[in-house]
């Protein structure tokens, strides 16, 4: 039955209305070949700057983080670490540097209590070198790398943190752990220990170098690293050692290209952490780590003075910024408590 009524002789004219809208609307788009190629994305995102050649986000994603760590007969404590760090935000993916030679990774077992929201990544070693850890990986797709050892245990909140920092540092190295160099009246560099001292008794300390057993930085840098001098890297073999010294030396040196000043950034930026344990005490190995042996500390200030040889300079600067969760940002020196 017809409706006669005023109401039903407008709805005729709004749906003929109607009709020839998208009647028009269907001839202005663009044909269908642009739809399924690059040509509909290029429409789509127009009015969206494109990322340089040096991030690996789109513009309208939240830079995200990759951690690698490597391992060696702490399988126990390593799947204590990755279900620990499940929960962190803006985490890629996590890649374990494998130097257990001729032993399974634990793929298959950690597989077996999944599922797990970030993927894990699993790179066998032919020869358990320091250094395998500081490879330009395929897997890596984001510029930030959280390097972590394989006894540490950073907080999430530290690690958020700290990421938030990186972003605003991103070319410097981003850490937990500060140390320095110390030049002895005989003009031989001394390898020492940062102390953030009770300030209010003395005058605080200054730091060299960010440690990369638990820190960020740029992905750019494991290349540069690969591409040192033979002897540099042949130094780091010899001592299973001073991977994390050279890594310094490399970012200070890249940080001064192209500034004549000797007074440019220092190689990293110290956060001081909340919450970091060590958990070398929970491996069922008792595998203890290599900064435990006597001739530790000795072979880091060998490789210092090595590496100055090397390179002919000295580039490490130093820097006493400390940023912190509760007073961003303080200096190791000032004159308050922390």
């Amino acid at each position: 039955m017809l409706d006669n009524s005023p109401k039903g002789y407008l709805v005729w004219p709004i749906l003929l209305i109607l009709l020839l809208v998208g009647i028009v609307l269907t001839a202005l788009m663009p044909p269908p070949e642009e739809h399924q190629g690059a040509g509909f994305v290029r429409l789509l995102r127009r009015q969206h700057p494109q990322p340089t050649q040096n991030h690996k986000h789109s513009p309208e994603e939240e830079p995200k983080f990759t951690i690698i760590m490597q391992t060696y007969n702490r399988t126990d404590v390593l799947l204590k670490l990755l279900n620990h760090y499940q929960a962190m935000p803006h985490l890629q993916k996590i890649i374990i540097v494998w130097n257990n030679i001729g032993e399974p990774t634990p793929q298959k077992l950690w597989d077996s209590l999944g599922p797990h929201p970030i993927p894990i990544v699993f790179k066998q070693q032919n020869i358990n070198l320091m250094r395998n850890r500081l490879q330009p990986f395929q897997e890596i797709d984001t510029d930030a790398v959280l390097m972590l050892d394989d006894d540490t245990l950073v907080s999430v909140p530290d690690i958020n943190f700290a990421f938030s920092v990186w972003k605003q540092f991103p070319d410097q190295i981003v850490g937990f752990v500060p140390r320095k160099h110390v030049l002895t009246d005989k003009r031989i560099y001394s390898y020492g220990s940062f102390e953030l001292q009770n300030t209010e008794m003395s005058g605080g300390d200054w730091y060299s170098m960010v440690l990369t057993g638990a820190a960020f930085f740029h992905c750019r840098y494991l290349q540069l690293f690969q591409e040192q001098d033979k002897a540099v890297l042949a130094l780091v073999d010899e001592t299973q050692n001073c991977d994390d010294i050279v890594m310094n030396f490399v970012v200070s040196l890249y940080l001064k290209k192209g500034h004549e000043s000797s007074h440019s950034r220092p190689s990293g930026v110290f956060v001081k952490p909340v919450d970091m344990r060590n958990l070398e005490k929970d491996a069922s190995s008792g595998y203890q780590g290599m900064w435990r042996r006597p001739e530790h500390l000795l072979q880091r200030s060998y490789c210092l003075n090595k590496l100055v040889q090397i390179y002919g300079v000295m580039p490490l600067s130093f820097s006493n910024l400390m940023v912190s969760q509760f007073g961003f940002p303080s200096y190791a020196n000032h004159k308050i408590k922390f």
